[in-house]
């Protein structure tokens, strides 16, 4: 099973060596993990409850996209010039995959 940690997302990043990004990180990944550890229902997570691998890829995505823009801005405009910027607004499809087969239906 694997650990996640702030380094993880600030290198999945390209920010390896941003502390700040990296403390950051390390705090939402608690959060998200528990998201995940939530819609899951448990599933996915051993007696320590640390995720296994595939868990762990989704954790890391989705708090890279939190901790990359924490204040949910979603443009910034100086004059003519514009960014849009990602926000966090829960699973992206393509975690939902990976999610959904660990998630507990009802039958």
């Amino acid at each position: 099973m694997a650990t996640v940690t702030g380094t993880d997302v600030a290198e999945y990043l390209g920010r390896g060596d941003d502390f700040e990004l990296a403390t950051l990180a390390g705090r939402h990944v608690v959060v998200v993990t528990e998201m995940v550890k939530a819609y899951t229902r448990g599933k996915g997570f051993d007696v320590a409850n640390e995720p296994n691998t595939a868990l762990a890829a989704v954790i890391v995505s989705a708090t890279a996209r939190l901790s990359n823009n924490p204040d949910g801005t979603i443009t910034i405009s100086v004059d003519d010039y514009q960014t849009r910027k990602t926000v966090f607004e829960g699973f992206s499809l393509a975690e939902h995959v990976i999610l959904n087969a660990y998630r507990r239906k009802a039958t």
